[in-house]
């Protein structure tokens, strides 16, 4: 579990499923018994000695019988099904899970040249030939998430994105894509060139309880 600065004050963590009852046990013994506010997108833990926890909860909305805590605890804990589409600029990856549970995928990539150094003629000639590679790689990502995600978009409870918000964007403009878009819940995950083994190890991000530390 590793710390970083929240804007505005605190700290980020992010807590896998199966460790959040003993984090919030952790957190009321280092801080003392909090007190509790709910939203259906949040659980504030807030502690006797100023502390406050403010726990997003994946994939909302929350229910519960009037206990928040469990309820965040049961809830992220849940089994849902999520489709996944990672882009960055020549490569991508879509998949559907389960849970941790991988379903279906498809990985790949296109060859999109860098920028190139030399100036004149041979610049702009490069700057069109990278601008079509672009193009052609973003039309085959669009192609993997149609042929991928859409046979499961009834079943799906969310679609999770990530890699480059630009690439990402530029799908969103695809009319095939608008209903799967229409599922998106955050995070946007942060992560390397879109090969399988960066895709399998998503669920480890998209189901974490994300929280905001503020320490008295």
């Amino acid at each position: 579990m590793t710390a970083r600065p929240a804007a505005g004050g605190g700290r980020w963590v992010s807590v896998g499923p199966e460790r959040v009852a003993r984090w919030v046990r952790g957190f009321a013994d280092r801080h003392g018994e909090p007190s509790v506010e709910d939203s259906p997108g949040l659980v504030t833990l807030s502690a006797p000695d100023g502390s406050v926890a403010e726990c997003h909860v994946p994939f909302p909305p929350l229910a519960h019988d009037g206990d928040a805590v469990a309820g965040l605890i049961a809830h992220a804990n849940s089994s849902k099904r999520v489709g996944v589409l990672l882009v960055r600029l020549g490569g991508y990856a879509a998949g559907v899970f389960d849970g941790d549970r991988l379903v279906t995928s498809k990985v790949g990539a296109r060859l999109v040249h860098g920028r190139s150094a030399a100036g004149g003629w041979s610049q702009h000639r490069f700057a069109r030939r990278r601008e079509k590679q672009s193009t052609e790689a973003l039309q085959a990502a669009a192609d993997v998430a149609a042929r991928v995600l859409l046979p499961h978009l009834d079943s799906l409870d969310a679609l999770v994105v990530g890699g480059d918000k630009r690439a990402i964007d530029e799908l969103r403009e695809d009319r095939r894509l608008t209903a799967l878009f229409a599922l998106e819940r955050e995070p946007f995950l942060t992560v390397p060139d879109p090969k399988l083994a960066v895709l399998t190890e998503t669920p480890s991000l998209f189901r974490a309880v994300r929280i905001r530390i503020t320490d008295a």
